[in-house]
């Protein structure tokens, strides 16, 4: 009997240890993602969510910060749910009308006469950011649609108060904003279909993963996949993205204002963003001991 009890309190020492080396390799993490954060003049919010256990690691998760570009995540998301519900169909040809177009990134706003699908705007919209191609997707789905269907999803934070270019709304303080909590919460639902039929989460991942070079990105091998969109403005920083490292996928967001160095601030984005994939590569090709097995 006394070996059976010895056995059962080493099985538990040896569970105890190994959950010892797990907490010692998430506490390094959060220390490094709050090291790189303070070391930013200026304002830096962040939520990394690991998907497969729900483990969180934030700084002024919950804090309002201009989202950048990083807003077309939630029209696409409302595009594509509008499209599941027959509102609008992808293949919906809109011509352009040279009156809209903004400048800003983008290649839409030096063609002449373009007709596009809302799906190659949405395409545009992510993948170069095109402004004047965001501007016609919001359009079609409304924007006062966009900041509903955000608070029906839980995302109180999250409004699209402003067309992109609009300097003279966001003056009178109707800027595009969210938090880094919010944005995270979206990326999940994106990544869970919430909401969304298969077809159409995978055409919105689709649209997210395709390739760019981005703050986020950098911070990633050449071969790691990502679902993200960034974002800047003068003194704003953003970038969020959904990281598919086999069998530990997680998500990163992180939101800067208050800018003294905009290029400062992206590559703490990507420094961060290094960090956050050798944690999760890390559990992913390790044993429980700690031990690369694969």
């Amino acid at each position: 009997m006394r070996s059976l009890f010895a056995f059962g309190a080493l099985i538990l020492v040896s569970a105890a240890a190994r959950a010892d080396t797990r907490a010692g390799l998430k506490a390094a993490l959060a220390e490094r993602l709050d090291a790189v954060a303070s070391s930013v003049d200026g304002v830096v919010g962040y939520t990394v969510v690991d998907l497969k256990t729900g483990d969180r690691f934030e700084r002024r998760q919950a804090d309002v910060f201009p989202t950048a570009s990083t807003i077309k995540i939630a029209v696409l998301y409302e595009l594509v749910r509008q499209a599941d519900e027959k509102r609008l169909s992808l293949d919906d040809v809109r011509p352009f009308d040279r009156r809209h177009a903004v400048g800003g990134s983008g290649v839409l706003f030096e063609l002449t006469s373009p007709a596009l699908s809302l799906r190659d705007l949405a395409t545009l919209m992510v993948l170069v950011s095109d402004n004047s191609a965001t501007n016609a997707v919001i359009d079609a789905v409304g924007m006062d649609a966009v900041t509903s269907r955000m608070a029906s999803l839980g995302l109180p934070a999250t409004r699209l108060r402003r067309k992109m270019m609009d300097l003279d709304a966001a003056r009178k303080g109707r800027e595009n904003v969210s938090s880094p909590a919010d944005v995270a919460r979206l990326l999940t639902i994106l990544e869970r279909g919430e909401g969304l039929s298969p077809t159409a989460r995978e055409i919105a991942l689709g649209i997210l993963k395709k390739k760019k070079s981005t703050p986020l990105t950098r911070g990633l091998p050449a071969d790691v996949e990502a679902a993200s969109k960034p974002g800047d403005l003068d003194g704003v920083r953003a970038d969020a993205g959904i990281v598919s490292v086999p069998d530990r996928p997680y998500v990163f967001v992180m939101m800067q204002s208050w800018l003294a160095d905009e290029a400062a601030g992206e590559r703490a984005i990507t420094e961060a963003s290094r960090a956050a994939y050798g944690y999760f590569s890390r559990l992913a090709s390790s044993n429980e001991e700690g031990r690369r097995v694969k």
